[in-house]
Parts: structure tokens; sequence; C-alpha cells
């Protein structure tokens, strides 16, 4: 009682405390993207790798590409393909304009999880920050539903049938997944009011609250005192230079570079386009979108219960009280919490790579224990692979931390890595290393 009690506390605190850190620049909203001075240290591309500004460019190439497109797309799907098909053959730069759209938003999804690693691996979630850790979350969340929603809107057997596969994942949701799956699609079938609700939600709505969110991300980042410090420089290491040209110049760089990357790969990659939509011929395999791929390729090891919700439900959940936790230490800026916190990192990525494909290969070749012995599939499938988990995830956090006498920062770490790689891992197997009827298949044998 004593510990939740605390964690309360912690939680409630986040949403009210006074964060300005006296960089001499917080207190203006105007100011919020750029300080006029910063420490000379978080001018280090290592430092945060230009994540964060490479994911608001990556948002404003959404949004002009996006304006572009809708001079000729049409959100029916009566027309929706053709007026694709007319953009990329008969419009000036059509296709590269679609192209630019495709892969910025691609970028983007990437660039928005490799920023919350960033975050996370270099103690930027600490307090004062735990608050502008669940805003990007949010964020994160907004950026998936909102390239998903523009998933649909192409009208091709791929998109069709990804998202039929995306949004039949709700209905494993127990008492809100059928109605949440109506409610976004606008009915029992994908047809006309799905791609209405999809194109409103994702031209309108999804970029409205992404804007939303986004500056008061940046206005708490600003309030914190900007680019989290590395705790353990000195003062000197640490001295504060002005933003501009020091900062501003960086930015400019890295954008340049970014925008170079995305219009060769735009020049050379053309977004998909497979044959018109159609609703009576599935392919095979079907997949749903790539983000999507790792809780699809759960759903063929576990029950729909355990994998496409209770998993993802705890997962969640464990990340919004991450920074909540009682960290003995709070090491802001250090990378990985300490050697020792390295060292458990790559464990955990060993484990992860080795046990994560041993157990998708014996789950494919060793036979199901339901057809020798008459098991409810809830049990076989949900109750029981639930348990191992529980067990496998415990043993690998209590023999870590009595191994290597870590702190609570470096075994959570750990864990969160352990996680992070084997849902990777799914995701990959799932993308290039599933077949038809979405049989495993080895690398030689992918077409």
């Amino acid at each position: 009682m004593k510990n939740i009690s605390g964690l309360y506390a912690r939680i409630s605190s986040s949403f009210h405390s006074n964060m300005n850190n006296g960089t001499g620049s917080t207190s203006s909203f105007i100011w919020h993207l750029h300080p006029r001075t910063l420490p000379e240290s978080t001018l280090r591309f290592n430092h945060t790798f230009g994540l964060g500004g490479m994911a608001l460019l990556l948002f404003v190439v959404q949004i002009f590409s996006g304006v572009l497109l809708r001079f000729v797309y049409q959100a029916s799907p009566a027309e929706a393909y053709h007026s694709i098909l007319l953009l990329q053959n008969e419009m000036l730069f059509g296709q590269f304009i679609r192209n630019i759209h495709y892969w910025s938003g691609s970028f983007l999804v990437m660039i928005v999880f490799l920023h919350l690693f960033r975050v996370y691996f270099s103690g930027a979630f600490y307090s004062p920050r735990q608050l502008n850790w669940l805003l990007g979350l949010l964020l994160l969340f907004l950026t998936v539903l909102s390239n998903f929603t523009g998933y649909l809107l192409p009208w091709d057997q791929r998109a069709y049938w990804a998202t039929t596969i995306s949004t039949g994942m709700l209905e494993y949701i127990p008492l809100l997944g059928p109605w949440l799956r109506e409610w976004l699609i606008g009915g029992e079938e994908i047809g006309g009011q799905a791609m209405l609700n999809f194109y409103t939600l994702h031209t309108a709505i999804f970029p409205f609250l992404i804007i939303f969110v986004m500056s008061f991300h940046f206005w708490r980042v600003r309030k914190a005192g900007g680019v989290v410090v590395p705790s353990d420089l000195s003062e000197k290491e640490n001295a504060f230079v002005p933003a501009v040209p020091n900062l501003v110049v960086r930015e400019l760089a890295v954008a340049l570079v970014l925008l170079a990357v995305l219009f060769m790969t735009a020049a050379l990659f053309n977004a998909p386009l497979q044959a018109m939509a159609n609703p009576a011929l599935s392919p095979n395999p079907t997949k749903a979108a790539w983000y999507f791929m790792g809780l699809q390729e759960l759903l063929l090891h576990f029950h729909p219960l355990l994998a496409a919700s209770a998993l993802p439900l705890a997962v969640s959940l464990g990340l919004v009280l991450l920074p909540y936790l009682n960290y003995p230490k709070q090491p802001q800026g250090i990378w990985f919490v300490s050697d020792k916190g390295r060292q458990m990192a790559w464990v955990a990525v060993l484990c992860a790579v080795i046990v994560t494909p041993l157990y998708i290969v014996a789950n494919a070749w060793l036979p199901d224990v339901q057809n020798f012995i008459a098991v409810d599939p809830i049990v076989a499938g949900g109750v029981v692979p639930a348990i191992v988990l529980l067990l496998s995830l415990s043993g690998f956090y209590y023999g870590l931390k009595k191994r290597f006498k870590a702190t609570l920062n470096e075994t959570v770490q750990a864990l969160f890595v352990l996680i992070t790689v084997i849902f990777l891992i799914l995701t990959i197997t799932g993308i290039w290393f599933r077949g038809a009827d979405m049989q495993l298949v080895w690398p030689w044998q992918i077409p």
C-alpha cells in the first residue's frame, strides 16, 4: 500500500511541478522551440541525434505533401484508386509527390520510435520530465494511428487487406473491441464509410491533435530546461553558449541531410500500388501494416486474448509507469545508466536474439499439444503461455539483478531492452519470413 501511495504521489506531482531550470528563456511560449542559450554539451550530435527535430520536419513534409495530394485524390471506393493512377501517370511530379508523402510517413513512424528509445536510454524521462514522457507516448500513438488511417486510402489490394487484418485485431479486445472496430470502419465490412472515416481522421483530426500535443511537448521540454544535460559533466563542460548560430546551424545541417535522404528514396523507390481492392479476393499471405506485424506474429503463437489484448495492455501500462518508479538514482543524460547497465543491456539483447527465433522455429515445427490432449484453447494458448512468460521475465529480472548486483534503473532497463528486441524480432519475422498461409520460410526461400 505504501508503494502504491508513493507511486500516486509521484504521478500527481509530475502534473503540477514548476520546471523552470533557469535557462533564461523558458518563461515565454514564443521561445519554446529555441532557448537563447543552452549547455554546450547538448550540442553534440550523438547526444540526441537530432531525432526530435527530424520528427518535426517529417511532420511538416507530411502536411505539405498531403495538401498537394488532396487536389487530386477522391475519397470514395469507386474513385480513390483511379485518382491515384491519375496522380501517378498524368500529373507533373505526381508520382514523386506521392512517394515523398509515403516515405516521409514511414520515416516519421521509425524516427518517433527511435526518439522514444533515445529519451529512455539517455535518462531523459526522470523528474521533472515524467509528464513529457507521457506526451511522447501519446505522440507515438497518434503518429502510428495517423499513418494507419492513411494506409487504406489508395484502395488497392495491399491497403484493403492490411486494413482488414489490422482492424480485425480490435475484435479481440474484451467488451469494447467489436464496438470499436464497427465505429472505426462504419459498419461490419470495410467500404465507403470506412474510407470516409479514415480520410477524415487522417487529414483533419489526427494532424490537429499532433500539432496540439507536439506544441505542448516542445513547451514542456523548454520548461524543463531544454535537452537533458549529462549529470556527470563539470560546470566548465556545461558552459552555456548562444543558440544562434550554434544550435541553428546544426539543426539546418541535419534537416538538409534528412531531406536529401528522403528525396533520394522517393526518387528511387515508388510507393507501392497493387491492383484495385477486391473484397472477394484475399491475397496469400494477408498481412497487417508493417508496424502491426509484431502483433500479427504474436497471434500465430498465442490466444488472441493474450496476444492482442493482455500483452499490449501490459506493455502500454509499463511504459506509462516507467518514469514513476521509485528509482534510487536519476542519472540524467547518461546513456544506459552506467557501464554495468550497458553490459546488462547487451545480455538482454543476446537472450532475446537466441530465445525468440528458437521459440518461433519450435512453434512452427513441433506438433500442437491440442492434437493430443483435449485442452481449452484459451488455457493452452493463453493462460499457460502467460504464466510461462511471467515466470520467465521474473526469472530474467531477478537473476540479472542478483548476478550484477544492479540497481532498479539498470534492471528495469535490461527488461525494457529484452521486450523491445523480442518485439523487433517478431516484427521482422512477420514482414520477411512469413510466406503463403503465413507459414515460416527460410531466408533462401524468400522470393
